[in-house]
This record gives structure tokens, C-alpha cells and sequence, in this order.
């Protein structure tokens, strides 16, 4: 979702690997327009304002820098698009893939969060946490990545266990390539493989 949040941009500090809102109104809109952060010593926040600072992950923070969301400072110092990209590089395993299923995700408007508590990727939402439980858990794999039947059979029942749908995302490598020539053949659409099961 990237919708603006207004015409001044939320000012986010970079600490090591995490971005803070200090100003609690602020983190508090911007995790009302789609559960973006967590709010600090607040697991489960059970209403959208609270008077706590909001901390991000890099993820988020890369999708937010480049919707023009906000601003990030390092040291009172302006932070780059391309130097927060590449903080989250070093953080990540294979960013690029996954960012590109999380951008494609939050461009559609589905709420996305980290889902290694499921063993994959990210635990995507259409409402949100705290209104549902996440009905999709999806990992991504690179285009002519494999995965063997019993990694499907393995996390088909992890899905089953825990009341989700299995999806395998593959980013569109398109995208990248043509990031400079063409923004709007960036934001096509990735592949998603979805697995249902059902007793015979």
C-alpha cells in the first residue's frame, strides 16, 4: 500500500539495522495506514494509536523511503535510497528477490509482515494483524531456484497446522533489468504458486 501520508515526509532515524519513529503520532499514523512497524513494548498493539516509538525493518523502510513515505537520517544526516538499499543487501539473504515480492505484495495493497515464525518469508494479510489471522505465508524462490517434493510436502502441512495458504512467489527478473529504462515494467506483477490441500 502506498498510499501518501501527507505532503511532509515522517522523519525515521537509522540505528544498525533498525529504523526508529521517535515521534509517537507519527509511528502511530503510519502504522494505521498498514501496520507498518511495531510499536516498542507493544507485541500485540490492541488500538492503532499508542505513545511509544515505532521501529521498522529494512524491508519496510526501503518501500517507505521509496514511496516517498519518509525521510531517513543517520547521525542527523540524510540517508540515500541507494545506501539504505544496500544496508538491507548486507541484512538480507537474496534482498532483491524478496523485496521485489514484498513491493509487489504492499503495491496491491495486502498487509505483509516477517514470517519466520512459519518458516517462510513473510505472513501476508488482507486486513491486518490483530483483525485476522494471516491467511497466506509465502516464501520466495528465485527464478530457477528448485524445491523438492519434500519441502512442498513439508510446508503444505505446516500451512494446514496452522489454518494458511502456501504460496510460492517468483519475482519477475524483468523488473530489475528495466528498473532504469522503464518504472512502470517494474512493478509488474511476480509469479505466485498457490497449494491447497484436501483429503482425498
Amino acid at each position: 500500500m502506498s498510499q501518501n501520508l501527507g505532503k511532509q515526509k515522517i522523519k525515521v532515524e537509522l540505528i544498525d539495522n533498525f529504523l526508529i519513529v521517535w515521534n509517537p503520532q507519527e509511528g502511530s499514523n503510519l502504522y494505521k495506514t498498514a501496520y507498518y512497524g511495531k510499536p516498542i513494548g507493544i507485541p500485540k498493539p490492541k488500538i492503532p494509536e499508542f505513545e511509544v516509538p515505532l521501529i521498522l525493518d529494512l524491508m519496510e523502510g526501503v518501500y517507505l523511503a521509496e514511496t516517498k513515505q519518509i525521510e531517513v537520517v543517520e547521525n542527523k544526516k540524510p540517508v540515500s535510497l541507494k545506501a539504505l538499499r544496500e544496508k538491507a543487501m548486507q541484512l538480507y539473504e537474496e534482498f532483491e528477490d524478496k523485496y521485489t515480492v514484498y513491493r509487489d505484495l504492499r503495491t496491491n495493497n495486502l498487509i505483509v509482515t516477517p514470517g519466520i515464525k512459519f518458516g517462510c518469508d513473510f505472513a501476508v494479510y488482507k486486513y491486518g494483524p490483530g483483525v485476522e489471522h494471516a491467511p497466506y505465508m509465502v516464501s520466495v524462490k528465485p527464478q530457477g531456484s528448485t524445491i523438492s517434493a519434500t519441502e512442498i510436502v513439508k510446508a503444505g502441512r505446516l500451512a494446514t497446522t496452522v489454518r494458511k495458504r502456501f504460496i510460492i512467489a517468483i519475482p519477475d527478473k524483468k523488473q530489475e533489468k528495466q528498473k532504469e529504462e522503464k518504472e512502470e515494467e517494474e512493478k509488474k506483477n511476480s509469479k505466485y504458486l498457490i497449494f491447497k490441500w484436501f483429503k482425498a
